[in-house]
């Protein structure tokens, strides 16, 4: 008899099913590196009134941190609120032994800005998306 389904269909998944995958994924993962970790760290900024005015989403995986997104309101940016939150990242980042961040972005967005704080360029695609370039970063932890 045969483990095979039988004619599996393709669906777009939603919200729940796409954790479903990603927790299945992490279990993989475990047998194969023991003592790993996962742990979603996701911090933001508010104003008075209590708007998230910044914001950084990322994870802890295993020996390192990877920011997935790091966000600041427009009229807020040159404030240093992108630092603060990279600063907080690196701190707990550090806390938890990582060895080093990763991160990406566009040209349209602040490769400059991770350079000033000291991500390495790793891997750059042109034309992602078209007319840009999405750039990969990495800072090593001391």
């Amino acid at each position: 008899m045969s483990n095979k389904p039988n004619n599996p269909q393709v669906y777009k998944g939603n919200n729940e099913e796409a954790n479903y995958v990603r927790n299945k994924l992490i279990e993989y993962n475990a047998i194969h590196v023991p003592n790993g970790i996962y742990e979603e760290v996701n911090l933001c900024l508010k104003n008075d009134n209590g708007d998230i005015i910044a914001g950084l989403n990322s994870a802890v995986c295993w020996n390192w941190m990877e920011i997935d997104i790091l966000w600041v309101e427009e009229k807020n940016r040159k404030q240093g609120l992108g630092k603060r939150l990279l600063d907080e990242a690196e701190e707990i980042a550090k806390s938890r032994k990582c060895a080093f961040i990763k991160l990406n972005t566009f040209s349209f967005q602040a490769p400059a800005f991770y350079k000033k704080y000291g991500y390495k360029e790793i891997a750059m695609i042109e034309n992602a998306p078209l007319g840009s370039n999405h750039y990969y970063f990495k800072k090593d932890l001391k």
